[in-house]
């Protein structure tokens, strides 16, 4: 058998006990990025009361959509062991976009109305997006996306960092108790990254909170929750807060819909090549057709269902390489799993609990992950001047808005409110400077140092 050869290939069936055994280390790569969404969403937006269920609910959800994505109904889904959960991708347009709902006097449920009804209709677009992917390719190039990518972890960094310090009016923000728990854990995650041990490296986030909680615990900064208190289930109810709709909230998040549908073809190709499938052919096609509409589909659930969109997780390819289980039919037990977690509310208010240091350090991490994962989209392309003027346009852009909220002062409300999100700003100009620059057709090779001056136009050294 090939190195490359999976031990279950897609339609075996492994016996029960290996299936499980599979399910629960996809359910362990994947658990932290389901829920910390959620909780990082509604703590930016003080809806903390809401945090139980939302995080029921994204656990509900995200074993449904991987159900759907990995059977394949009909013409929906890609068929792959692929797991889907919350989309760190959507946390700063989201956030931006409550606060505006906040600035506007919506009450808490009005927040979470608006911000649904634009992840509801922003999934439409995913859908239609499953049957023209390819001749959208002239636009949606691997430089734009690689600069929305970038620009998303950057601008979630003042989050996760807000978080390591304490949280949104903490009264100890910034304390030397916080920024050390914090250290503790960044120390902690980074050490399992770099560990020869394959399974601490899969689970370095989780490890990292694991250790952070005892110490909170230790210091008296953690307590739990009294059981007698707690709610041992729930039912899920579709359209609990209602829907709103808010155009300046939507357009970012609709350009986020059609990023995140190339982010999932990137996924699913790793997937299909880490399970031994086509990468090319009629086959493949028909999966990434089905998985990006699966994708679309299964965000519009979330929509109903109160939490927020949904997508394929990359990290879960990597349990696919490093245990050689790409069967399918491991979809049911990682579905069921996350589903039965999904019903059980007392998690989530157990969950609640973990520090905002703790939090923090492993979000901020996973958004410079995000950051460098853009960076690497880049860089695996030829750079010419004209990918190199885009990119440095493009963040200019969208970091600048950013940084300097005020430079959009004198435009009209709207426009200040679709502006603001460094996504929007720096993706559209992305996308015109592709389409209005000239293609310079030369790849920018890098010189030896001189003594000489370089010109204007010169690349940086």
């Amino acid at each position: 058998m090939s190195i490359d050869t999976p031990l279950y290939r897609l339609e075996d069936r492994p016996a029960p006990p290996k299936a499980l055994l599979a399910g629960l280390q996809h359910v362990l790569a994947s658990f932290v990025g389901i829920i910390a969404p959620s909780m990082i969403i509604a703590g930016a937006l003080g809806l903390e009361a809401y945090i139980p269920y939302m995080i029921s609910m994204a656990l509900f959800v995200s074993g449904v959509a991987t159900l759907l994505q990995s059977q394949r109904i009909g013409p929906l889904g890609s068929g792959l062991l692929s797991v889907q959960g919350t989309s760190f991708a959507f946390v700063g347009a989201l956030i931006i976009a409550g606060q505006a709902a906040r600035d506007g006097g919506a009450s808490d449920q009005a927040v979470l109305a608006t911000l649904f009804g634009v992840c509801l209709a922003g999934s439409v677009i995913e859908i239609a997006l499953g049957s023209v992917l390819p001749q959208l390719k002239r636009i949606i190039t691997p430089t734009v996306t690689g600069i929305v990518v970038v620009l998303i972890g950057l601008s979630l960094i003042k989050v996760g960092v807000t978080d390591m310090a304490g949280g949104f009016g903490a009264e100890n923000f910034g304390s030397l108790g916080n920024l050390g728990l914090a250290a503790l854990v960044i120390v902690t995650v980074v050490a399992c990254q770099l560990s020869r041990h394959a399974w601490l490296r899969i689970g370095s986030i989780f490890v990292g909170l694991v250790v952070g909680c005892l110490a909170a615990a230790l210091g008296g900064q953690m307590g739990l929750p009294s059981l007698s208190e707690a709610t041992w289930l729930t039912v899920p109810q579709p359209l609990r807060y209602g829907l709103d709709f808010d155009i300046a909230a939507f357009i970012p998040v609709a350009f986020i819909f059609l990023i995140t549908a190339i982010e999932t073809i990137g996924d699913l190709t790793g997937t299909s090549r880490a399970s031994a499938e086509p990468v090319d052919g009629p086959i493949y096609r028909q999966r990434i057709r089905g998985g990006v509409m699966a994708d679309g589909v299964n965000s519009a659930l979330a929509a109903l269902f109160n939490t927020f969109p949904n997508t394929t997780f990359s990290q879960n390819t990597g349990v696919v390489q490093l245990t050689g289980v790409a069967s399918r039919h491991v979809g049911w037990y990682v579905g069921g799993i996350l589903i039965v977690l999904g019903l059980i509310p007392a998690l989530g208010q157990f969950l609640q609990q973990i520090p905002r240091p703790v939090l923090g350090a492993a979000t901020t991490l996973m958004f410079g992950l995000i950051a460098v994962s853009g960076i690497r989209i880049l860089n695996s392309q030829a750079m010419d001047r004209k990918a190199l003027m885009t990119i440095a346009t493009s963040l200019g852009m969208g970091l600048g808005v950013l940084l300097v909220p005020e430079v959009l002062s004198g435009l009209p409300p709207l426009m200040q409110k679709i502006f603001s999100s460094p996504i929007t700003t720096g993706g559209l100009t992305a996308i015109l400077c592709t389409l209005l620059l000239p293609d310079t057709g030369k790849a920018v090779q890098a010189e030896a140092p001189t003594n000489e001056v370089p010109s204007p136009g010169a690349s940086p050294k």
